[in-house]
């Protein structure tokens, strides 16, 4: 396990190559990761939603897991997503984690009955109490539709291994506010995604940026993710300028749609949306492509 905390700095968040069949390409995803090792990223953030964690059986996240750590080789943090419907499942899948390797464990409440703030605690009991690993509390409303109260929050983090948490952007803006609410309750690690929200929760003070971009294009990523945390205002405002058009696609469009048509059409790696989710169009893809160019070209530039 790393020595270092794997909830600081950029956590990348990679798209999960699979088949239309749900099974995940291994080596594919080693040449994603060895990109991120390479650039140096704080972390890497497997099976996250931009993972498709949800649309995976037990057996392929297990692969995704075991391809990840051949190929990271202990040279940067994996944060695994253990999300799962049912408790037990998501006991079995942070425990396959913690066998297979895996560093840090990431965890959503997923539901389809909403869940109330007791349940929720108490799955996030079991899963920590089933490994040793640190874990990161997985706040995304947008998705799982469960929103946790300031004092759940602070329950959880009495549970010892539970280190930090991955917030959404603030719906009224205040990131200082939050920060400084969340840090009175709470001593968790506290992360921001919401890509397009990055360069203000860093330059607010927040500990971590969970990136999809950073997936992706993590030496542009984590350029504005140092300059923020460093307080570089100027600098991480002028890259986070050059990124507004991609983050405007990514609102249009879905995160996840862009990102893996891009890493298909811009890494050669065959990453199919699961259904029912379907691919963009071909006017949206061509809007995309034009889109992420510059920033591609701005990517593979030795000094940003």
């Amino acid at each position: 396990m790393m020595s270092s905390s794997p909830f600081h700095g950029l956590s990348a968040f990679p798209p999960t190559p699979a088949g239309p069949d749900g099974r995940v390409d291994a080596e594919a995803i080693g040449r994603l990761l060895e990109r991120l090792c390479e650039a140096g990223v704080a972390s890497i953030g497997l099976l996250g939603s931009t993972g498709i964690y949800v649309y995976l059986t037990r057996e392929e996240r297990l692969r995704a897991v075991k391809a990840a750590v051949e190929c990271v080789k202990g040279r940067v943090p994996l944060v695994v997503g253990a999300g799962a419907l049912r408790t037990d499942h998501a006991v079995d899948v942070a425990r396959d984690a913690e066998a297979a390797g895996a560093d840090a464990l990431l965890l959503a409440p997923v539901s389809y009955t909403p869940l109330t703030q007791e349940e929720v605690y108490q799955h996030f009991l079991a899963v920590a109490k089933a490994t040793k690993l640190p874990l990161c509390i997985y706040n995304n409303p947008g998705t799982t539709h469960f929103t946790f109260s300031r004092e759940l929050l602070q329950r959880l983090s009495d549970i010892e291994t539970i280190k930090a948490v991955k917030m959404p952007l603030p719906v009224d803006g205040d990131l200082r506010a939050e920060l400084a609410t969340l840090r009175k309750k709470t001593d968790l690690a506290i992360g921001y995604s919401g890509d397009w929200g990055a360069a203000e929760a860093l330059l607010a003070s927040a500990d971590a940026w969970y990136s999809v971009i950073g997936g992706l294009l993590p030496r542009t990523a984590l350029a504005l993710t140092k300059a923020a945390m460093v307080g570089n205002d100027g600098e991480a405002r002028r890259l986070d300028g050059l990124l507004q058009p991609l983050w405007a696609v990514f609102k249009a469009h879905g995160s996840i749609r862009v990102v893996y048509m891009l890493a298909e059409h811009l890494h050669d790696v065959r990453t199919e949306l699961p259904r029912p989710l379907l691919p963009l169009g071909s006017a949206d893809l061509q809007h995309v492509l034009d889109t992420a160019r510059p920033l591609i070209a701005l990517e593979h530039q030795s000094l940003l």
